[in-house]
C-alpha cells in the first residue's frame, strides 16, 4: 500500500501510477488544528438564498476556451481503473470522474500557461516518454496502443498528459529551479540534528484526514471504519487518501518520516504501538478523524535490521485445478510434516521431491522489501529455519528457508548532497503548487 508522487508536486499519480521521488524533510499534520475558514469571517447563523443540487455533477468543463469534454474524463477514468487495477461501485466512479475532471483542468492549465512562457515539447520528447512508459509496463508502443483501445482509453489521451507533465516540468525548472538556493549552514543544522536524535525512533507514516463537526462526528466516524474495512479486503490505502482533507492527499497521504513529538497527542500515540503495514484508526484529532497507515519505521543513525540482506530458499507447492477445501487442507499439513522435518537450507532438495515442490534461490533480498508480515517473521529465525507455510488458493503454498544473513554493519545517513537535494525538491515542490494556485485563480473555467 504504497504510492508515489514524481518531482514538482502535480503527475497525476492516480492516473499513471509513475514513480517519482519524496522530500527528505518531513512534515507535520498540526494544520488539522487550524480551521481552514480562519480568514473568512464567515457568519455563524449563515442563510442560504439560492439552493445547490448536490446531486447535480457537471461532468464537462471549458477552460481559458479549452474544451475537456466526457469522453476525456471517461478515457483518463478508464486508464486510472485499469492501471490500479481497481473494482469500483457507479458512485465510487461517479467521484472518481470528478476528480480526474479537477486534474484535467490543472493540466489543461499548466499545458496553456507553458504556451505562453513560450515552453514546448517536441513530437519526439512525447514518443520517447511514451515507449518508456510502456516498456515500463511491459509492452511495445503497438501494444501499448492496442491496450489504451481495449480498456477504453485513448492514445490521443496519454500523449496529452505526458504533454502536460513534461511542460509542467519545463516551466518549473525555467521559472522556479533558478531561484531555489539551499546553504551549507542549512545542511549542517540537519546534520547536527539527526546526529542528536540518533538512536531515536522516526516514523514513515500515510494519514487520511476528514474534517467533522460534532453534529456530523458520529456520521464521519462510520465512514471512515467502512473505509478501514474496505482496506482489510483489499482497497489499497492511496484509493481513499484521495478524499483526505490534508494537504498530503494528492501525495496518497504522505507524511514521510517523522518523529512522534511533532505529531498531535493522539497520532503519536497510535504511531508508537503501530506495527509497519498496520492501519489504525479513526483517531479523533482536533477537528475531525484520521487515519494512519504505518508504511516503515527505523531509529535515525542506527543500523536498521530490516537493512540485512538475506539468503533465501523458497519452496511451492501448486494446487491443481478444481482442488477441494480438504485436498487443500491435506495439502497444506502434508506441506507443513515435510517442512517440520527438514534440517537446513541442504536438506531444501529432498523436501522438494518429496513434496514436488519448485525450489527458488535467492541470495540478495533485503529483509524490507519482504510483506511485511513476513519480515518480522524471517528476522526471528535462525539460519536454517523455516518460515511457517503460507500462500493462498491460487498461488498455492509457500515457504521460506533463511539459508544467511549479513547484518548492516553502519546506519545509511544521507549524505550533504542527499540532504540539499531533499531541500531543494521539497522548496521547489511549494513553490510549483503556488503558482498553480495563482493560475487557478485567475483561470476562467466554465462548467456544462
Amino acid at each position: 500500500m504504497t504510492s508515489k508522487v514524481a518531482r514538482f508536486g502535480r503527475i497525476a499519480a492516480l492516473v499513471l501510477g509513475v514513480a517519482g521521488s519524496t522530500a527528505m524533510a518531513a512534515q507535520t499534520v498540526d494544520d488539522a488544528a487550524v480551521p481552514s475558514t480562519a480568514n473568512l469571517n464567515l457568519p455563524e447563523n449563515l442563510q442560504l438564498f439560492s439552493k445547490a443540487d448536490p446531486n447535480v455533477r457537471k461532468p464537462t468543463a471549458i477552460v481559458n476556451g479549452y474544451v475537456l469534454t466526457r469522453t476525456d474524463v471517461d478515457h483518463r477514468v478508464n486508464l486510472a481503473i485499469a492501471l490500479n487495477q481497481w473494482k469500483l461501485s457507479e458512485e465510487e466512479k461517479d467521484q472518481l470522474r470528478m476528480q480526474v475532471l479537477r486534474l484535467l483542468i490543472d493540466e489543461t492549465i499548466q499545458i496553456q500557461h507553458a504556451k505562453a512562457e513560450n515552453v514546448s515539447i517536441a513530437a519526439e520528447q512525447i514518443e520517447r516518454s511514451f515507449a518508456g512508459i510502456a516498456r515500463r509496463y511491459g509492452r511495445s508502443p503497438d501494444q501499448m496502443r492496442a491496450w489504451l483501445t481495449e480498456i477504453g482509453s485513448s492514445e490521443r489521451s496519454f500523449r496529452r498528459q505526458i504533454e502536460g507533465e513534461l511542460a509542467w516540468q519545463a516551466v518549473i525548472r525555467r521559472s522556479v529551479g533558478p531561484f531555489i538556493n539551499v546553504g551549507d549552514y542549512e545542511i549542517q543544522q540537519i546534520i547536527d540534528t539527526i546526529e542528536a536524535s540518533k538512536g531515536t525512533n522516526e516514523y514513515h507514516l500515510r494519514e487520511i484526514y476528514i474534517s467533522a463537526t460534532p453534529e456530523r462526528a458520529g456520521e464521519v466516524f462510520q465512514a471512515m471504519q467502512q473505509m478501514i474495512q474496505q482496506m482489510q479486503q483489499g482497497r489499497p490505502f492511496e484509493y481513499f487518501a484521495r478524499f483526505s482533507e490534508a494537504t498530503t492527499s494528492s501525495q496518497g497521504g504522505d507524511l514521510g518520516w517523522v518523529r512522534t513529538e511533532m505529531l498531535p497527542a493522539a497520532l503519536s500515540q497510535a504511531a508508537q504501538q503501530m506495527q509497519v503495514g498496520q492501519v489504525a484508526g479513526p483517531i479523533e484529532v482536533p477537528g475531525g478523524f484520521s487515519i494512519l497507515y504505518l508504511v516503515d519505521k527505523r531509529q535515525v543513525g542506527m543500523p536498521d535490521p530490516r537493512d540485512a540482506k538475506l539468503s533465501l530458499r523458497q519452496l511451492t507447492v501448486k494446487f491443481p485445478e478444481g482442488i477441494t477445501q480438504a485436498q487443500a487442507t491435506a495439502k497444506v499439513a502434508e506441506f507443513a510434516a515435510v517442512l517440520k522435518s527438514t534440517n537446513g537450507c541442504g536438506a531444501v532438495g529432498k523436501a522438494a521431491e518429496t513434496l514436488g515442490a519448485d525450489v527458488i534461490d535467492n541470495d540478495s533480498v533485503v529483509a524490507r522489501d519482504l510483506p511485511p508480515q513476513l519480515q518480522d517473521l524471517i528476522l526471528n529465525l535462525q539460519v536454517g529455519q523455516a518460515t511457517p507455510p503460507f500462500g493462498s488458493p491460487t498461488d498455492g503454498i509457500r515457504a521460506l528457508v533463511l539459508c544467511g544473513r549479513d547484518d548492516p554493519k553502519v546506519a545509511a545517513a544521507p549524505s550533504p548532497d542527499q540532504i540539499r537535494d531533499g531541500l531543494e525538491e521539497r522548496r521547489t515542490n511549494l513553490r510549483a503548487t503556488r503558482l498553480l494556485k495563482d493560475l487557478r485563480r485567475d483561470a476562467i473555467i466554465e462548467y456544462r
